[in-house]
């Protein structure tokens, strides 16, 4: 049987919160570590389903993964590395896995595989990835369910992204590297987990310039060693539970995270009118009375995050007034709207990237279902809210990207758990 979630709304919680490693830095940061025959040893692993998955079709290839502590593992790819082992079926499991590609073609000349899967948010194809590395001289062709790959040498370019990008980026990081020559990213995403990886590449001796702007450039050098790397924490984890500080706390305190990846964020829900401080590492955030409608939009960084825009949503369902939200990324990214008008919300589809959403209104709880990470984590939020029991069912999608974020809520004082019935 599926795991659910059940939840027992409108409890008062507290306390400290653990925050884990980032899950979107995690994955091109053990991408990385195939572009090396020397150990590399990664810390602060978030241990959740993309991320395990990862290591899995990693370790299935003939690299040794040996795991130090609970979360710091120790990555050995050396000859032993053969990419006609690829595990097809893990590989089409998650999104994370295509930032292998960035690797494989500077290990090998030739090799294949399938499609990666991920969130149901909306058309997201890998063209843009695949012509940026046919610019640097991969040929690539697809057949079918699959994509081939053949390369005699790999050369600088000037790449010009259509888009911020943050996968094609992070892909061409990890192939520019070993590339004949320079190469030059421009209209590259600047998000920090991308400044991560670009500062563990050159901290395995590639020469990386530009970081944390829109151009990036590479001077490709012939090996690279290994590395011991500690993954930042989750901005996104950071995020969700301030917002569930703001409508269901006393006092819940945060780890604050490194760098500038919340500043927009932040703003905007000081403009609501959210109660919290910044303060010796950490944010403190209160139950906020009074909140004000806003206007929000998803944007690049160093732009409001969009996978933080769904988990707003249900505090802005407690704001007087007529809020404006706007994801032009992602057409399907507001399925999850539909979820919270049966509890209750009053949202208005505008269209496929625009919503309308008007407060204050009281959530019920009821039976619901999770399309994807950020969505899932969203119906947690208004689960924590409502009135009564809410039961949120598909939670897998949430598991890949919180690692047993029930027990975390647990201690803080929320009545959810976990089942199979």
């Amino acid at each position: 049987m599926a795991e659910k979630f059940i939840i027992q709304g409108g409890r008062k919680l507290g306390g400290e919160v653990e925050i884990r490693g980032s899950k979107n830095a995690a994955g091109a940061i053990l991408a990385a570590c195939l572009l090396t025959k020397e150990p590399c040893v990664i810390d602060n692993l978030p241990l959740v389903e993309d991320i395990l998955n990862l290591l899995e079709i990693i370790e299935g290839m003939g690299a040794t993964v040996e795991w130090i502590e609970k979360r710091k593992v120790k990555i050995t790819a050396n000859d032993n590395l053969d990419v006609k082992k690829i595990d097809f079926e893990k590989f089409s499991k998650a999104r994370t896995s295509v930032l292998l590609l960035g690797s494989l073609v500077s290990r090998f000349k030739e090799f294949k595989v399938s499609r990666p899967g991920g969130d149901k948010i909306g058309l997201r194809p890998i063209t843009t990835h695949l012509d940026a590395l046919e610019k640097l001289g991969c040929e690539v062709e697809e057949q079918g369910d699959f994509y081939f790959f053949k390369t005699k040498e790999l050369k600088g370019a000037e790449i010009i992204l259509p888009e911020f990008s943050v996968t094609a980026t992070e892909i061409l990081l990890l192939a520019g590297c070993n590339a004949k020559g320079k190469t030059v990213i421009k209209i590259a995403a600047g998000e920090p987990h991308i400044q991560e990886l670009a500062l563990m590449l050159n901290k395995m001796g590639a020469c990386i310039e530009g970081i944390g702007s829109h151009t990036l450039t590479i001077n490709g050098v012939e090996n690279l060693n290994g590395v011991d790397y500690n993954i930042i924490l989750d901005a996104l984890e950071v995020g969700t539970f301030l917002i569930i500080g703001a409508l269901c706390g006393g006092e819940i305190s945060i780890p604050d995270i490194q760098g500038d990846y919340l500043d927009l964020f932040l703003e905007k829900l000081k403009e609501a009118g959210v109660n919290f401080q910044r303060e010796n590492g950490f944010i403190k955030v209160k139950k906020s009375e009074n909140l004000k409608s806003i206007k929000v939009q998803a944007l690049p960084y160093p732009g409001f995050p969009t996978d933080l825009l769904p988990l707003i949503v249900p505090l802005l369902t407690q704001a007087k007034g007529k809020s404006l939200l706007h994801d032009p990324l992602y057409e399907n990214r507001l399925s999850y709207i539909h979820q919270l008008r049966k509890m209750g919300a009053d949202i208005e589809i505008v269209d496929p990237h625009r919503a309308f959403i008007f407060g204050p209104t009281d959530l019920s709880g009821v039976s619901i279902e999770s399309s994807d990470i950020r969505a899932g984590a969203c119906l947690i939020v208004a689960g924590l809210l409502a009135v009564g029991e809410t039961i949120i069912s598909n939670i897998n999608q949430i598991d890949r990207g919180y690692e047993k974020i029930e027990e975390r809520l647990q201690k803080l004082g929320a009545e959810i758990k976990r089942t199979n019935n």
